[in-house]
């Protein structure tokens, strides 16, 4: 990070200067009384201003400390990460206090700190940040508050220059399931894994017989040449394709806790993209409603990078969404048959438009609905009812319900995957989904 100069602003007296002002006010009082003379009272006053000015000069002549700062340049939304600051002074002693410039709004722990700097000595000042909120970000510099020698003065100073920083969705499990297989990694995100019905759909490799193959598997030829009995063993079929259709109008823009849905929905995107990945198919992503975005399906882990990139500055907008545009813009994009999993708050008012979008990408593709459900309905309803606003309010809320089952079975009678979920279980939903349709050889 590199030194930027910056204009100084005026030096402040510190509440010593007013204690030293009513002492030299106390010595007036006493001279009007006679306990003192007035000689003293000047003198002790012109050694009071030029103690003032000979510490003003010292701290305006003050070099301004060497600071470096030293962060990641990219950022998991919702995730404590660790801040570095290092200071040093190239000249004598200096009594300072320190403060990040960092980005308004996130979370801070760990400042400010006050620091005494010997001449020539580095320090380093540590605390924690949590960002609230995707996008780009700037660091601007690092406020000091530097203090004279006689503690008579004040100084605020910038130091250092800026930083930029892009805060992503939350990518941090990701690198924690690159050490396990898809299926581990599956049962740590909360995915109930059902057992296979029978065998998968792609080859796979020769082994030997174990118990409990099926007579089916076994590979008579190969036995023969062998002399012991061989089995075919059969895997998921790879290379099929997942498309995420993420909703960013104005249903996403619902919280649950610091973070919006939206928020939610894109780590949870992250999650079955990267397992569907490991499993050997292609992702891709189409965001619409508010913000739009296009990733093309691509195959191999390192594709996430792509989707990271393509999303970690969407935001959702106040505005309706049109599913049936969405559903004509993936058509036209995505000629392979794929599985669609759609994710939004769905509300009865917009079963027309969201049946005729669905109706349209059935055409081609497997569809599943993945609609959120707010917290704060649960809570609702699990909250005693003493006065008539209570009972207002569960009523209320029991009928909204309602209907929204009523839309979700209205979906599910024509043939449609719903998935009813609030927000900390959407990735296993999603995982466990996907890896049903794989196992089903529903694609």
């Amino acid at each position: 990070m590199n030194a930027v100069a910056t204009p100084r602003a005026f030096p402040r007296p510190a509440p010593f200067v007013l204690a030293l002002l009513v002492l030299w006010s106390l010595l007036g009082i006493a001279v009007a009384f006679g306990f003192a003379t007035t000689t003293q009272w000047q003198v002790a006053g012109l050694a009071f201003a030029a103690l003032l000015l000979l510490d003003f000069a010292l701290l305006w002549r003050a070099p301004t400390p060497q600071v470096e700062r030293r962060l990641a340049d990219t950022w998991p939304i919702g995730i404590e990460r660790p801040v570095t600051l290092s200071l040093e002074t190239p000249q004598r002693g200096q009594t300072l206090d320190v403060f990040d410039l960092h980005p308004g709004g996130w979370s801070m722990q760990g400042l400010p700190r006050r620091l005494r700097l010997k001449r020539g000595e580095t320090a380093s000042v540590d605390y924690q940040l949590r960002a609230k909120a995707r996008g780009d970000f700037r660091f601007d510099g690092v406020q000091l508050r530097l203090h004279s020698p006689l503690r008579l003065w004040w100084q605020s100073r910038v130091a250092g220059g800026a930083q930029d920083v892009r805060v992503f969705p939350n990518f941090a499990p990701l690198a924690k399931f690159a050490m396990f297989s898809a299926d581990q990694a599956s049962r740590l995100v909360g995915a109930h894994l059902r057992r296979r019905r029978g065998e998968g759909t792609d080859f796979h490799q020769m082994r030997e017989y174990r118990i409990g193959d099926s007579l089916r598997q076994i590979d008579w030829k190969a036995t023969a040449r062998a002399r012991r009995l061989i089995s075919r063993e059969y895997q998921d079929e790879k290379n099929q394709q997942l498309v995420l259709l993420l909703d960013t109008g104005r249903r996403l823009l619902a919280r649950d806790g610091e973070l919006a849905h939206f928020d939610h929905v894109l780590d949870a995107a992250l999650v079955v993209a990267y397992l569907a990945l490991r499993q050997g198919d292609a992702v891709g992503l189409l965001a619409s409603g508010g913000a739009n975005a296009w990733v093309p399906p691509r195959r191999g882990v390192g594709a996430i990078d792509e989707l990271l990139r393509a999303t970690y500055a969407l935001q959702p907008q106040p505005v309706a969404t049109d599913f049936l545009a969405a559903a004509t813009d993936l058509s036209v994009r995505q000629r392979r048959r794929s599985l669609v999993m759609l994710v939004t708050n769905l509300r009865d008012e917009d079963m027309d438009d969201l049946l005729a979008a669905i109706t349209m990408l059935r055409k081609r593709h497997l569809v599943c609905v993945a609609s959120l459900r707010e917290g704060s309905l649960d809570a609702a309803l699990s909250e005693p009812v003493n006065d008539l606003p209570g009972a207002i309010r569960a009523g209320a809320t029991a009928q909204y319900l309602d209907q929204r089952n009523a839309a979700h079975e209205a979906l599910r009678n024509h043939g449609v995957m719903v998935l009813d979920v609030a927000c900390d279980q959407l990735a296993a939903s999603l995982v466990e989904r996907y890896l049903a349709v794989k196992r089903d050889g529903l694609l």
